[in-house]
């Protein structure tokens, strides 16, 4: 039983791709990151190189796997308890693991590694994964209507996903080649008020059946209207007509707007995530415990 760690995406996805598709729900991200860094290169998300790292388990097959992509939070997909364990231990010797000041983890295992950097880390989200039951009309209706966004959107696209990205505190900038692979497939929706674009809903390729719906954003001024909920809606349809069987999204546990919203539109829950913090990664000096984060 062990893990390989290496920077080359070919042997990651020769080894570990299977294993993290046969469990596409869970897997969601790793799937699109891989994707995206299939289709755009392995600088996609920066310029620093990617590390990934598959478990091989007693049988001599491969159980689990992760991935870092800088400046994002080492990833880590579902994994045995006894390779949640030895991961903590080669924190201590694994040279493509040095540096790693955050990590994005199922609750259990943010438990479980809570301790890797020597002192308590930080909670820094709580996120809720969600699976669509059976898609549900808003009651009410916004006003409007949802159309898919066009190569000149793009500016829009450019400035709502940056504003986006700025409320929830995700590093990295916005990428005009992602957002035109998004055009180019349909995933990227906008509600329309009188002509004029009042919010955006995103959704991802469908992968292995599997489609996840993000972002999701509406200005500030446009708030309160339903449109939210209207262009969500769409997303979650359009994903379905796109070719996925599964349509996902995430939510952040310390937002109750939006988790009632998405439970409205027949999303039910699967499972939470937690994003863990490093001493001196972030700028939030509490330390808190995992299960025990306070809203932001």
């Amino acid at each position: 039983m062990t893990w390989t760690f290496s920077s080359d995406l070919a042997a990651y996805l020769a080894a570990a791709r299977p294993a993290v598709a046969a469990q596409p729900v869970v897997n969601t991200v790793l799937l699109t990151v891989t994707d995206a860094l299939e289709r755009r290169g392995p600088h996609a998300f920066g310029p620093a190189d990617p590390v990934f790292g598959w478990w091989t388990g007693a049988d001599g097959r491969v159980a689990g796997a992760l991935l870092r992509t800088p400046p994002f939070p080492l990833l880590l997909g579902a994994l045995p308890a006894e390779a949640v364990g030895a991961l903590a231990r080669a924190f201590a010797s694994e040279p493509l693991l040095a540096g790693t000041g955050s990590l994005n983890a199922r609750r259990a295992d943010a438990s479980a590694l809570a301790g890797i950097w020597g002192a308590p880390a930080r909670v820094a989200e709580e996120n809720r994964l969600y699976v669509l039951a059976g898609l549900l009309a808003p009651d009410p209706v916004p006003e409007g209507r949802g159309r898919p966004a066009a190569e000149a959107d793009l500016p829009l696209l450019l400035e709502w996903v940056g504003a986006f990205n700025r409320e929830c505190a995700l590093p990295g900038t916005p990428s005009e080649a992602a957002l035109r692979d998004r055009i180019s497939y349909g995933g990227c929706l906008l509600w329309e008020h009188g002509g004029t674009p009042v919010s955006l809903a995103g959704f991802s390729r469908p992968i292995a059946g599997v489609s996840r719906i993000g972002p999701v954003y509406t200005p500030p001024a446009e708030r309160g209207r339903g449109y939210a909920a209207g262009v969500t809606h769409a997303a979650s349809g359009a994903a379905y007509a796109a070719g996925a069987e599964r349509v996902l999204l995430f939510t952040d546990l310390a937002n109750p707007t939006s988790n009632g919203l998405y439970q409205r539109l027949g999303y039910v829950p699967v499972e939470e995530r937690v994003v863990l913090e490093g001493p001196g990664e972030g700028a939030r000096p509490e330390s808190v415990t995992v299960g025990n984060a306070r809203p932001r």
